[in-house]
């Protein structure tokens, strides 16, 4: 490519290796805010999982090991969220972004936290409003 070609101006250079410096910090941000989607798509198909474990084996004797399993699945869902909100934030924190503006820190809070009290929210119903 033509940018690839060293460029006859040494401070030319420097810019370039400057800019891509900037550009590939820009794609790390980017690569984090994915990475947090991921997260946050695991942590709600562990939700999933907990849920329609109850659904399918809700009828097991003893009949609060149904319960405990989902539990377990939905909590544990829960926190992948808040531990990917963790995570993302403490990238961001190190990250400077350049080019393009990354998503705010309070969004992925908001996000997480959402997610981790309907956690709790669902697992206090799954025991409290299912006949034993």
């Amino acid at each position: 490519m033509a940018q690839d070609d060293p460029p006859a101006n040494p401070d030319k250079s420097t810019e370039w290796a400057e800019l891509r410096t900037d550009l590939a910090e820009d794609r790390s941000i980017m690569a984090m805010e994915r990475t947090f989607a991921g997260w946050m798509r695991t942590a709600f198909a562990a939700i999933g999982i907990g849920l329609g474990f109850r659904a399918l084996f809700g009828e097991w004797d003893p009949t609060w090991l149904p319960k405990l399993i989902a539990t377990i699945f939905i909590l544990g869902g829960g926190w992948l969220a808040v531990t990917a909100q963790r995570r993302a934030c403490a990238t961001l924190a190190r990250l400077d972004p350049h080019k393009f503006e990354a998503i705010s820190t309070p969004n992925f809070k908001v996000m997480a936290y959402a997610v981790a009290t309907g956690a709790i929210v669902l697992s206090i119903g799954l025991w409290v409003l299912t006949e034993s």
